[in-house]
């Protein structure tokens, strides 16, 4: 499974400055290091800036759902400015999925419904009680499901952020219907449907 971004288009500018390899292979190993999380990264854009004795690194991170985060780190060096900007982004994406889930986390006012207790007598049963066979079941509970075109980790966010046991959704890369789901372990398993549904 991925865990890290790949392939994420970085852009890399220098102002009073030139970007070598060195720097260009510091930037692309820091941001292709952060974990998949929420929100999904779409584009990357850096500036580095030399203002006399100060370093400034910059990044902005362009994001699905038109999220972007942003942060800057001023100091006297400047591969430490860059480790501390991709540590603040880090700092955020996390806030922002921890504030994303506390608003659509069930309020305990939500979740507990207080039922009217009632006793019925054998004769609302549709079959005897000493039956030798289990019954068939009476009602079955039909939904209705908005099938969504989501990639694997918004999937996996909308998991987290709902009670329901499984997401259903058209995978966004490979144009295919896929089913995640929680594992008792914790860890989330991927069912692929054929094409043909």
């Amino acid at each position: 499974m991925q865990t890290v971004n790949v392939n994420t288009p970085i852009t890399i500018t220098g102002r009073h400055v030139e970007v070598t390899d060195a720097i260009r292979e510091f930037v692309t190993k820091k941001i292709e290091g952060i974990k998949l999380d929420y929100p999904r990264i779409v584009e990357v854009k850096v500036l580095l800036d030399v203002q006399r004795e100060r370093m400034i690194a910059q990044i902005v991170l362009f994001c699905s759902d038109h999220i972007t985060i942003d942060a800057s780190t001023e100091g006297a060096d400047m591969y430490a400015c860059i480790d501390e900007t991709i540590t603040k982004i880090m700092r955020r994406m996390r806030k922002h999925k921890t504030r994303l889930m506390k608003k659509y986390r069930p309020h305990h006012q939500e979740t507990i419904r207080k039922l009217d207790e009632r006793v019925y007598d054998d004769t609302v049963l549709d079959y005897p009680e000493e039956s030798p066979t289990d019954p068939e079941p009476l009602l079955i509970h039909r939904e209705s499901y908005n099938l969504k075109k989501l990639y694997k980790e918004e999937a996996i966010m909308e998991l987290e952020l709902s009670d329901k046991p499984f997401v259903l959704y058209r995978n966004a890369r490979r144009d295919v219907l896929q089913i995640v789901y929680r594992r008792p372990d914790g860890d989330y398993s991927i069912i692929e449907l054929g094409n043909n549904l």
